[in-house]
């Protein structure tokens, strides 16, 4: 019986169908330039396990949160402890900053994870039971300077990744002051209206009000228009806060858009808030976003530094690429591709390529070449550079044809000379 895919997961493959993300040149690419600009900015990657004790994402995420209520893949093993599928990057990341005192190696840790996320929800378009993201976590720093730096972080790798028509939403929580005057008024406000709230809102009301703020349902869309702004209840501080990240981001030329509903997801934000949209196909997706956590490291019994991060779906930002006719590098090929057309030359050919191979030049060899024509076809689809063609009448004479695969040039090279005239 043949076996299949779980629901919700996909392969991704070392071969393109037309239109399709899930293709590991297109993963790699944008891998590479996510290391390059990390670089940049100067953030040192860390890699944490893909799942943890499920009280690390319940501290973190919030108890409330659809994370922990509704998505995370969570087991007992054989020793009965409940662990988790890693659902998001931040809880791992401040797990391990804690565990390792990693506040006694830097005052400013910046780090950055390409990770699998797992999250079990109904299978669509965009969304899957497995996703690659790439975040990153500044740890120690609680200046607006620190939010500015990682907005554009996220900016510039995605106009490095060709993306336009980019739109940056931001918006403040505030302080737990902030949000503590705010809860008040925002509940007496609904609370008249719960009859009217979705069937999530309904739950929210009860347990973390804000989070209704972040209905997608237009009914609670509806009726959050005359809802009181949690703008109105900001600290001074909070404020004043806000008011620097604004004219910061003006400062550099970073158009942004305030938008007093956003609040993002996870329980631990406060403060600044942020989310990227892109258009593509008509409409304007979400495909990346974060916030400001401080006070989130002190309940994991380190530190009460302040943090800021944000988290980017991969598949979110190749989909975008490919909806924009974002370019993608051609993919190379090897080198050379050796087409040995006789036993005594398929045996001389493997030589010369664990030779080359050790010499750091990428090779492959047709092991069941018959028919030049088809080896041909083989070296054109891996897009080789170079055939080299040895049958019969190169052994007698003692010499190979390198054939150019652009040009179509084709020269005999002295068997004695191969190395040399291949290393050039």
């Amino acid at each position: 019986m043949k076996q299949t895919i779980a629901k919700g997961l996909f392969d991704i493959l070392p071969y393109l169908d037309e239109g399709d993300f899930r293709y590991t040149h297109y993963y790699r690419y944008v891998e590479e330039i996510i290391h390059q600009v990390a670089f940049l900015y100067q953030y040192s990657e860390i890699r944490t396990p893909v799942f943890e004790k499920t009280e690390v994402f319940a501290r973190s995420v919030g108890t409330t949160s659809d994370i922990v209520t509704k998505e995370m893949y969570t087991f007992e093993d054989k020793g009965k402890r409940s662990l988790s599928l890693r659902p998001e990057g931040t809880a791992s990341v401040i797990r391990s900053f804690v565990e390792k005192s990693l506040d006694q190696r830097s005052k400013n840790n910046k780090l950055y994870y390409i990770s699998p996320m797992f999250r079990y929800e109904r299978p669509q378009k965009g969304r899957y039971r497995q996703h690659h993201q790439f975040g990153v976590e500044a740890i120690g720093n609680g200046s607006a300077e620190q939010d500015v730096e990682v907005i554009d972080l996220l900016l510039t790798l995605y106009e490095k990744l060709g993306l336009k028509n980019l739109n940056l939403m931001i918006n403040t929580v505030g302080d737990k002051e902030s949000r503590d005057s705010f809860r008040k008024e925002f509940v007496s406000y609904l609370i008249p209206l719960k009859e009217k709230l979705s069937e999530d809102s309904k739950v929210r009301l009860e347990k973390n009000p804000l989070r209704i703020l972040d209905s997608k349902d237009k009914q609670d869309q509806e009726l959050l228009k005359n809802a009181p702004l949690l703008q109105e209840h900001l600290t001074s501080s909070a404020k004043e806060n806000f008011e620097e990240l604004k004219a910061l981001l003006k400062s550099f030329s970073i158009p942004f858009v305030v938008n007093n509903n956003l609040v993002r997801g996870l329980d631990y934000y406060n403060k600044t808030v942020f989310e990227v949209t892109a258009e593509a196909l008509g409409a304007h997706i979400s495909i990346g976003g974060g916030g400001r956590y401080d006070g989130l490291i002190s309940t994991f019994g380190g530190p009460d530094l302040p943090a800021i991060g944000f988290g980017t779906g991969i598949e979110r930002i190749i989909q975008t690429m490919i909806a924009q006719e974002a370019p993608f590098p051609e993919e190379k090929g090897p080198k050379y591709f050796f087409i040995p057309l006789e036993k005594e030359a398929k045996t001389f050919c493997f030589s010369l390529v664990h030779e080359l191979r050790k010499k750091g030049i990428s090779c492959e060899i047709d092991l069941k070449a018959k028919k030049i024509k088809n080896s041909l076809q083989q070296a054109n689809t891996l897009k080789a550079e170079s055939v080299v063609i040895i049958g019969s009448e190169e052994l007698k004479k003692k010499v190979a044809v390198i054939k150019n695969m652009n040009t179509r040039e084709q020269i005999e090279v002295p068997f004695d000379k191969l190395i040399e005239t291949m290393e050039k």
